[in-house]
């Protein structure tokens, strides 16, 4: 192909008919668009992280990125971040649509300091760390009694005051932090780490609880209530936004949590502690957590027991809970203590047959099975 070659992308009525759309020109993908019937054409490939611009939506006279709404002007391919895609010069002949093969302008990358989070997980010195994450959902400033919340407190005072561990306790009803966008679900690629919306929005304090899970604990400690048979709403918009974590594994083959063990604080008025559990331990196991014996405690007044103020008393009260949240962060910390001198050798994950496996659909079904 010439670079001064005009190539043939269609009916200009036709394409007329959508204000923005993707279009071969030989082997480049563009962004065509038509604002009051008048045509232009940049790169179909976003600088961010390659989304297709041509899939995109118009906001005035710029294109939105469909992956995470990165803009750049229709006809001359400029940036909001100073960047720039190539531009491509349009021409209308007897009603088809010809785009000069050869952009008019260069993409330009301008350089971006990489996010705080995005810094090797490299663990520093000092004694074994505790994490607790609280996902009890609370009225600010009218907060209640949580059992499961009550029974993590006292196993971080026990890890700092009697196993010498340094302890940080986040209350995820505290932060302020979107939902998740489901990027992935628009492209592999499309979810990225940091998180998309940590990247896109400085307001979002989920990069709180990242900062804590990847590059300074070695134990997490996480509660939760039963709500309905599972644990809170709160604890799994938390964990949707941690998808991006374990989404490294499939999409990079890039190991982000090293000898990090994970223990749980599970109660509730009502009953399926079992399911609740096999849930946050599945997710988990995903990240790349290893578990102590006896992973979890757990307490439930059962599926008849519509007697909260009797259950609170009692989570107050009971010795048995206590210690056993005592026992609990003691086996992770111990556990935790033999990864970080090395007595338990870090693996690198073996990628068949696991989720974080890279898919090969192409190649199963090339599969010929046998008779």
């Amino acid at each position: 192909m010439a670079d001064n070659e005009w190539i043939d992308v269609g009916s200009a009525a036709a394409l007329r008919e959508k204000p923005v759309q993707e279009v071969t020109a030989g082997k480049l993908k563009l962004a065509l668009s038509c604002v009051n019937g008048e045509f232009a054409a940049i790169s179909g490939v976003c600088n961010h992280v390659g989304g297709p611009l041509g899939h995109g939506t118009l906001d005035g006279d710029f294109l939105v990125c469909p992956w995470h709404y990165w803009t750049y002007h229709r006809a001359t391919g400029e940036s909001q971040f100073g960047d720039s895609v190539p531009s491509h010069e349009v021409r209308i002949e007897n009603d088809r649509v010809l785009v000069s093969a050869k952009p008019r302008t260069k993409r330009v990358r301008t350089h971006h300091e990489p996010h705080p989070l995005a810094r090797p997980a490299i663990r520093a010195e000092g004694p074994v760390r505790v994490l607790g994450l609280s996902t009890t959902a609370m009225t600010a400033g009218r907060e209640r009694y949580s059992t499961s919340e009550d029974l993590l407190e006292r196993a971080l005072a026990h890890a700092q005051s009697t196993l010498g561990c340094e302890t940080q306790l986040i209350r995820v009803r505290d932060l302020e932090f979107r939902n998740c966008e489901g990027f992935y679900s628009k492209a592999a690629r499309a979810c990225t780490w940091p998180c998309s919306i940590t990247l896109m929005d400085p307001a979002d304090q989920m990069d709180r609880i990242y900062e804590g899970l990847v590059h300074w604990a070695d134990v997490v400690l996480l509660a939760t209530p039963i709500r309905w048979g599972s644990a809170s709403s709160l604890y799994f918009k938390m964990i949707e936004r941690m998808n991006c974590i374990q989404n490294q594994e499939t999409i990079a083959n890039k190991h982000l949590l090293h000898n990090k063990v994970a223990a749980f604080i599970i109660t509730g008025g009502q009953d399926n502690v079992q399911a609740t559990a096999g849930q946050m331990l599945t997710f988990f196991a995903e990240l790349g957590c290893q578990f102590p014996q006896y992973p979890f405690i757990a307490h439930s007044r059962g599926w008849s027991a519509e007697d909260m103020e009797n259950n609170m008393a009692y989570v107050r009260e009971s010795k048995h809970l206590e210690e056993g949240a005592k026992a609990l962060v003691q086996r992770a910390v111990e556990m935790a203590a033999l990864s970080v001198a090395g007595a338990i050798t870090a693996q690198t994950p073996t990628r068949g047959g696991r989720k974080g496996h890279e898919l090969d659909t192409r190649a199963q079904l090339l599969v010929q099975i046998q008779p």
